[in-house]
């Protein structure tokens, strides 16, 4: 592969104006769809070697959210692609503008292992809807999906316009050394600081999708029905998505001490329910990508304090690379389960005083990338909007946000630059071009020299749209006020 030939191949293309045309990106998306539906059952396979993922839960957080993405794309794209008129001052008679979306050229997608499919076609489906060019580089720690996409896709899409590179830290390090016209990567913070820095070469525009570690809050909620179904939430939202490895899984629960036994049975309960009393043989839960991140894991629950305030679950089985649910109550703060983000399935409690002292917890640490409130407390709902600061905050739910399409996805501060999903998707990858146009038959005449402070009036009354002010001043009813120097 002459990396540096084909990129400047797929830069004639891009200037071609090709992938500019409805036509081509629609094509490109209802490929990618069919791509979807009829190897179907060969994601199911790679994701299922890859992480052991079960077939509902492929679906569920990968093949579904990409259909519907899609779906969402082509019923869209007429209106996203057309230009929207600008209003201009009443003072520019003759004058018209407007907002044209334009791609931005030749763009390279990094994407993740947790979730290999969808997170390298999510912003893929953008990508093409913006009229791009694009080389997606998958996570070879995914090796399964990476070869699928690698494989098959190509057979589905305008290779010309788009390739899937393979390959190890090699590669996205020589990926990373082109040029390209914007970078987005979703991955770790360490991996994407590297992303940040190589982009300053270029001034290459980027978007981080990272992570952190996603806070939930639980009040002690009067309803038994209530606590059933926060609880029942949490447990999905930690466990579900390939088993806590997921940047936007809940990493860690806050809860008054009063409620702390409660709310730990109801978890003992209900994780029961969900996975069974042998978690490993109800395929219900995905096991961990490898055996590094398998040791992580491991060290993470070797500290002797972290070990005594395991209150539920803590085995593994390192042979199927398989961790069951495991719940804590106050690990010690200064611990690594604390301090670095889980990316796994265990469920820190750290028990408050005050439910309200959640807000300084969450505000002492780096901002995270969603914060999750369970609590029916308006104005502790109000305080948790106005007082912290997240990607995003969803409550009494976690996780549902990442398959609205119409709320933008993205961290803010270490948990991410930039967000995508849906019409921000589309957004991510264009340049949005003011295009004005005037007529030579009228003219804003004071704006030419030689100055003097008739002018500098007009300047002060235009700037103020005071548009009868400027008509006095004109007709001579308003003498100009003199500026000392």
């Amino acid at each position: 592969m002459n990396l540096e030939r084909d990129l400047q191949v797929m830069r004639e293309y891009y200037r071609s104006g090709k992938t500019k045309e409805a036509s081509w990106r629609k094509l490109q998306l209802q490929r990618l769809k069919a791509f979807l539906k009829e190897k179907e059952r060969d994601i199911y396979r790679a994701l299922n070697q890859d992480l052991g993922k079960h077939h509902v839960e492929a679906f569920r957080d990968e093949i579904g959210v990409l259909q519907k993405s899609i779906n969402f794309a082509l019923q869209n794209l007429k209106e996203w692609m057309s230009s929207k008129k600008a209003k201009l001052p009443a003072v520019a008679v003759l004058s018209y503008a407007e907002i044209v979306p334009e791609p931005l050229g030749l763009v390279l997608i990094l994407s993740s292992w947790n979730f290999p499919i969808g997170l390298s076609l999510e912003p893929l489906i953008g990508a093409i809807a913006a009229g791009n060019t694009v080389v997606l580089k998958p996570s070879e720690l995914a090796s399964a999906s990476s070869s699928l996409l690698a494989n098959a896709l190509p057979a589905y899409i305008d290779s010309e316009a788009i390739k899937v590179i393979e390959g190890g830290p090699a590669v996205g390090e020589q990926l990373l050394q082109q040029k390209w016209d914007k970078i987005f990567f979703t991955g770790s913070t360490r991996v994407g600081r590297m992303v940040m820095s190589a982009a300053v070469k270029h001034l290459t525009p980027i978007t981080l999708e990272l992570g952190g570690k996603c806070p939930a809050i639980i009040d002690s909620l009067a309803s038994s029905w209530d606590k059933e179904a926060a609880v029942k939430r949490i447990i999905v939202s930690k466990y579900g998505p390939c088993a806590g490895q997921a940047c936007i899984a809940i990493d860690y629960l806050l809860v008054e001490e009063k409620f702390t036994s409660t709310l730990v049975e109801l978890l003992k309960v209900h994780i029961k329910k969900m996975f069974g009393e042998n978690p490993r043989k109800s395929n219900s839960i995905a096991r961990i990508i490898n055996k590094h991140h398998f040791s992580r894991l491991k060290n993470l629950l070797n500290d002797p304090m972290v070990k005594d305030s395991i209150v539920y679950g803590g085995s593994m089985d390192e042979a199927n690379l398989f961790i069951e649910p495991t719940v804590l109550v106050d690990p010690p703060l200064q611990a690594a389960i604390m301090t670095e983000e889980i990316f796994g399935p265990f469920l820190p409690i750290i028990t408050l005083k005050r439910i309200e002292d959640s807000i300084d917890f969450i505000n002492s640490r780096p901002k995270p990338l969603a914060i999750y409130a369970f609590t029916k407390n308006e104005r502790l709902q109000r305080r948790m909007v106005s007082e912290t600061s997240s990607g995003s905050i969803v409550f009494n739910d976690a996780v549902i946000q990442f398959v609205a399409d119409t709320l933008p996805f993205g961290g803010i501060g270490e948990s991410g630059i930039g967000s995508y999903h849906g019409k921000f998707s589309f957004d991510a990858f264009s340049h949005h071009k003011p295009v004005a146009r005037r007529s030579y038959l009228s003219e804003i005449w004071f704006r030419f020299p030689p100055w003097n402070n008739y002018k500098l009036q007009l300047f002060e009354l235009v700037y103020k749209y005071d548009y009868l002010g400027m008509l006095l001043v004109i007709l001579g009813l308003k003498r100009p006020r003199k500026v000392a120097i």
